[in-house]
């Protein structure tokens, strides 16, 4: 085993219907919902306009119903927080993302983290938010029309909701180790819990806010997961279920504080569980980026449970990442048993399965960490967590290794006299995520090594460089002949379609800088062997943040109520209808399911690995 422990020290999570730990719990232990119809605003536009059906879905969803958090109460919930004054009028996800981290922090026993060598990783959906869409329609919109239509006086600010709140986390916080954003879409949290917990055991840092918020545009989401053919047509969450027909989104934050086990002790900080094994993995080259892999989650899950020197058998709760999809659901369960079945270890009673996503919708980046939140809760009240809306559960609950959680009950402890528990999440594109978590009254003896310095970063080597700048295109010496004192501007992206592993038609619809960063890439890496790239153990990470031309869908989307108020009822219905026409071509193409791959910012780097 050569997992130093990690512990938590603090939490904060404001999700739908619940702006605490305990009030999770509640909702939780309750068999409650707090899934609900769409609330007035939220669409920027009359639900109406935009319900259809599977047979009718162009420019539409198929439910209005998600995971909606209360403005007032999450406001309520936060409080006041360093730099509150400063996100005043921004998108509510930058003030989401300072409250939850600070009180993270005031929950560990923290006053502030200044001298402490803090840091931070936030999953952050790199989906528009409502206030970049309105940014992006102020912008796209003639003067006359932002008059009328009321779209003038959004924030430039919101235009970098990508990375501007990890650089404000570090301003405000006085985080002087390092703060960033990622997004590995519904793998996000786990994505930075790990990754915290690896910056901690090399001592890069000796405290360090791990966790996730989605606050995207809702419109954009609701159709865009109808496009993708992911959408629930009943509105109700219903992972397992035989039944269930696909995933509700939903909204949220949530923040742990993390610290190296030994110093929390040290300090008498409050331990609520103890991460002793944590793995990333990804599907590869994965039959689409669309369709799950157990193969990259087998490798997830397994090496979680291999660096905790814990056999998976020993688990007593899997949080599953379940969305309520068929597929999905099928294949995390599969991943399991198979999980099982290879440790060699006979599994004593078989072990429950729940799903946070029952009771609150899919919380996209948040949901990983959100259900270490409960299954946190589910150790501090010894009791093990229902999953809801379930009928007839599918079959590959087979009841003899893995069954599911219907009801609360007393979690007792197993032989080996630890509870203990798997989470996982899993994102589109094929991102793997797996934390193995203890109880935190476990006194079994841990790793810990020898030295408490910071380990010195290996010599790196760049071996090849690919540059796409406007039409150029090269190696360095294409950067370095061009000039960067000019705008430089694609006039056209063209793909090789020899040896290409993305269908081209995806690639039309996509943004122009995956295409791009696509080309660059096989550039650099023409000249490497398979030998030079291995397959295990070979990463792709893309920088990229949310471009304003995402926000033409919404402009799209909203077309319609737009030009009612532009126009009220000057025009003759005919005329109308050709008009929003026009209008809605004028913005951009329908919705379609590789357009909405093409917008995802975690798509690059996985579109590169299946390449």
């Amino acid at each position: 085993m050569s997992y130093e422990p990690i512990a938590i020290v603090g939490r904060s999570v404001v999700v739908p219907g619940a702006s605490s730990p305990d009030a999770v719990w509640q909702l939780v232990v309750n068999r409650r919902s707090a899934v609900t119809g769409v609330p007035a605003g939220r669409f920027g536009l009359d639900p109406d306009l935009v319900r259809g059906t599977k047979d009718n879905s162009v420019d539409r969803t198929w439910s209005t119903a998600g995971g909606y958090v209360d403005a007032d109460a999450a406001a309520t919930a936060l409080g006041d927080y360093p730099g509150k004054a400063d996100v005043a009028g921004l998108d509510p996800l930058f003030g989401w993302v300072l409250g939850s981290a600070h009180q993270s922090i005031v929950d560990a026993g923290f006053n502030d983290l200044a001298g402490r060598r803090a840091g931070a990783v936030f999953g952050n959906l790199s989906f528009p938010t409502a206030g970049m869409v309105r940014l992006g329609e102020e912008l796209a919109l003639p003067s006359s029309w932002q008059q009328a239509t009321g779209r003038v006086g959004a924030d430039r600010r919101d235009r970098f909701m990508s990375g501007l709140p990890s650089l404000l986390l570090q301003k405000h916080l006085g985080l002087d180790a390092f703060s960033y954003a990622l997004d590995a879409a519904c793998a996000s949290s786990l994505y930075a819990v790990h990754l915290a917990a690896r910056a901690l055991q090399a001592r890069r840092a000796d405290v360090v806010v791990a966790g996730a918020v989605n606050r995207a545009d809702s419109l954009f989401l609701h159709v865009g997961f109808s496009a993708l053919q992911a959408m629930s047509t009943s509105g109700v969450p219903r992972p397992f279920d035989v039944d269930a027909d696909g995933l509700v989104p939903a909204e949220g934050v949530c923040a742990l504080t993390l610290m190296r086990l030994e110093d929390a002790r040290r300090e008498g900080r409050p331990v609520h569980g103890i991460i002793i094994g944590s793995a990333l993995a990804n599907d590869g080259r994965a039959k689409s980026l669309l369709a799950p892999s157990s193969e990259g989650q087998v490798r997830a899950v397994s090496q979680a449970w291999a660096l905790s020197g814990c056999s998976p058998a020993s688990a007593g709760l899997f949080e599953c990442h379940a969305t309520g999809t068929q597929t999905g659901d099928k294949v995390e369960v599969e991943t399991l048993r198979q999980v099982l079945r290879d440790s060699g270890d006979d599994v004593v009673s078989p072990i429950p399965l729940s799903s946070l996503k029952s009771n609150l919708g899919h919380l996209i980046t948040a949901a990983g960490a959100a259900g270490l939140v409960k299954v946190l809760e589910a150790f501090k009240h010894e009791t093990l967590p229902p999953s809801i809306n379930v009928g007839r559960s599918i079959d590959v609950i087979d009841d003899v290794a893995v069954t599911l959680q219907r009801e609360a009950s007393p979690w007792t402890r197993l032989a080996h006299g630890t509870r203990r528990a798997g989470v996982s999440a899993f994102g589109f594109g094929g991102n793997d995520a797996h934390v193995v978590v203890e109880e935190p009254s476990s006194t079994r003896k841990f790793f810990v090594p020898d030295s408490n310095v910071a380990a010195a970063l290996p010599a790196l080597a760049v071996v090849a460089c690919g540059v796409r700048l406007g039409d150029r295109r090269g190696g360095l010496e294409a950067l370095v002949a061009a000039d960067l004192d000019v705008e430089h501007v694609a006039t056209e992206v063209v793909v090789q379609t020899s040896g290409l592993r993305s269908p081209p038609n995806d690639l039309k619809t996509a943004l122009s800088q995956q295409s791009l960063i696509l080309e660059a890439t096989r550039d650099a890496t023409t000249a490497l062997s398979d030998e030079a790239l291995p397959k295990l153990r070979t990463g792709v990470f893309v920088g990229m943040g949310a471009d304003l031309q995402v926000t033409t869908p919404g402009l799209r989307l909203r077309a319609e109520d737009l030009l009612r108020r532009r126009v009220g009822n000057d025009l003759r219905e005919t005329a109308f209808s050709t008009t929003l026409s026009q209008l809605r071509d004028l913005a951009m193409p329908a919705l379609s399911a590789s357009a909405v791959l093409g917008m995802m910012p975690n798509i690059p780097a996985n579109r590169l690995n299946v390449q």
